[in-house]
This record gives structure tokens, C-alpha cells and sequence, in this order.
């Protein structure tokens, strides 16, 4: 869920879909179960702030997306985070769908 870092914005989430482009993220730093999905948590690439959320339960392998928030963060924004990213996800093609 990316927010406005310096606070201007109206904190509106919006996840940004993460598929393996942007360098490499660091290594797990753990799993999250959030209502029936599985995600694993790393570090953004080296030299960037942020969090990137691999989906590892769904149909698209590699899919996920990415935050600019730190993952020092409570479980619970993790997961507000990852409803938030699984609400946007057509469920016939399991990407973000288009509006």
C-alpha cells in the first residue's frame, strides 16, 4: 500500500503490482496467511525503502505487488495491505483488473 511518504497526500492505498522487474528484493522475511492467501514478506531492492508481497497462493506465479512502506510495520497493516491488493484482483484472470 503505498502512502504519501511526506504526509501531503490523502494516504489513499494504492498497490503497485510487483512482477520481479524492479531488482532484486531481499531475502523472506516471513509468511503471512491472510483470509485463505499466502504471502511472503521481503525488503524492496537493494537501495530502495519499501516492501515487496509475493503471493505465493495464487494462480500467477511471480505475482504480487509492492509498498513504499517500511517492512517494520504491524502484522495488521501488513494485512490491510494485502486485502487491499486482493480486492482489486479479477477473479478470472487473477491480476489487477482493469476499471
Amino acid at each position: 500500500m503505498d502512502r504519501s511518504p511526506s504526509g501531503d497526500g490523502d494516504g489513499s492505498p494504492v498497490p503497485a503490482v510487483y512482477r520481479g522487474t524492479e531488482g532484486k528484493p531481499g531475502p523472506v522475511l516471513f509468511t503471512l496467511d491472510v483470509d485463505g492467501e499466502r504471502f511472503a514478506i521481503r525488503r524492496a531492492a537493494w537501495g530502495q525503502d519499501g516492501t515487496i508481497y509475493d503471493w505465493l497462493s495464487g494462480p500467477n506465479k511471480g505475482y504480487g505487488f509492492g509498498s513504499s512502506a517500511t517492512p517494520n510495520r504491524s502484522m495488521e497493516e501488513h494485512r490491510e495491505s494485502i486485502r487491499t491488493f486482493l480486492a482489486m484482483i479479477d477473479p478470472n484472470t487473477g491480476y489487477i483488473g482493469d476499471d
